[in-house]
């Protein structure tokens, strides 16, 4: 993806923030979230949703995932969704669970519009919008990848797996893509489960979903990288596998727990990584950062950029917060006025 150097304006004082509970409404379902915005944050900046796993909840991933202080450290804002619940009273995403045949709640339409209330909103990055999850979450993660990759662009999945049901119909565009998983995963198998004889549904292996993005992302190149045995008490241990010198530079890693369970490294399980630091290490990787009104990022504020914030209006585009030029939220006539008065003043 593009690099262009741009000041996020992100500044220190963090330490008052606090996650803040709130609903949003589509297809008149009133859906849950909690949001965290560290303080003083500049616009702009990035959008990480991170969604729970079966039987979870936003609060419960919210407090082991250490998300919020990787945030506070690295100035992005948090999303964490609640699913809906089940006839079995359980918290889900859905990807398409065997057991689920009636579920017909679309949490990739709610995860898309959620997204892009957030970004006009908060005037966040609609460039620089991510997924992570756990288990069902992770699923959900690659769900986005297949259907929503204008919106989200990298997912990292934890101890998720790629359904058949979805994995038959992936349009994807190349984005970047991480999966972290333990070899032992006796929930979502290494090796998937074509036959569906753990009841979840059919599946493709870890290894196939790694193949499959790496092939979506034309990566060419591969390093193989066996990490140290911080805490062999754990009984585990980290290979990592980067793929890279892809489309717009993309990356597809995947972290081997070699002897891993069904775990959020670092939390529980393997102890010699943390699942969240990785997981916005391996975002910060691919962020797309460019001045404001830079629309088509050629390091300069022109005419050009002009032309394209008004084919942004005429056609009714969703929020581009680089066009938000006068930064009240809103794209119109009065930044391409601002941005006029700009240009003529240099």
């Amino acid at each position: 993806m593009f690099k262009i150097l741009h000041a996020l304006f992100i500044f220190s004082s963090f330490i008052y923030a606090q996650p803040q509970s709130h609903s949003f409404t589509i297809n008149n379902e009133t859906r849950e979230y909690y949001l965290y915005t560290p303080d003083s944050l500049g616009p702009g900046v990035p959008l990480l949703f991170v969604l729970h796993g079966y039987t979870g909840s936003a609060a419960s991933i919210m407090n082991y995932s250490n998300l919020n202080q990787i945030a506070d450290e690295n100035g992005f804002v948090v999303c964490y969704p609640d699913g809906m619940i089940d006839d079995s009273g359980n918290q889900f995403w859905n990807v398409g669970y065997d057991f689920h045949p009636n579920e017909t709640v679309d949490d990739v339409a709610f995860l898309s519009a959620l997204a892009k209330f957030l970004q006009q909103e908060y005037g966040l990055s609609n460039y620089n919008t991510f997924s992570t999850g756990m288990s069902n979450g992770g699923e959900m993660s690659y769900m986005l990848a297949c259907q929503a990759s204008d919106i989200f662009r990298g997912i990292a999945s934890v101890a998720g797996i790629m359904f058949e049901s979805f994995y038959n119909t992936c349009e994807p565009s190349a984005i970047p893509v991480l999966e972290i998983h333990g070899t032992q995963d006796d929930v979502n198998w290494w090796d998937g489960d074509p036959n569906n004889e753990g009841g979840w549904g059919p599946y493709i292996g870890i290894e196939e979903g790694i193949d499959y993005w790496i092939n979506i992302n034309n990566c060419t190149q591969t390093n193989t990288n066996t990490l140290l045995d911080i805490f062999p008490s754990d009984n585990s241990s980290v290979v990592i596998e980067k793929h890279f010198n892809g489309i717009n530079n993309n990356e597809v890693w995947l972290y081997k727990v070699l002897n891993g369970g069904h775990d959020w490294p670092g939390e529980s399980g393997n102890m010699d990584i943390n699942a969240g630091e990785e997981v916005w290490s391996f975002f910060s990787q691919f962020l797309v950062i460019a001045d404001k009104g830079d629309i088509n990022f050629d390091d300069s504020v022109n005419i050009f950029d002009m032309l394209l914030i008004s084919d942004n209006i005429l056609n009714n585009e969703r929020y581009n917060y680089l066009a938000d030029y006068n930064e009240d939220q809103n794209v119109n006539v009065f930044d391409i006025l601002s941005m006029r008065l700009n240009i003529l003043s240099y």
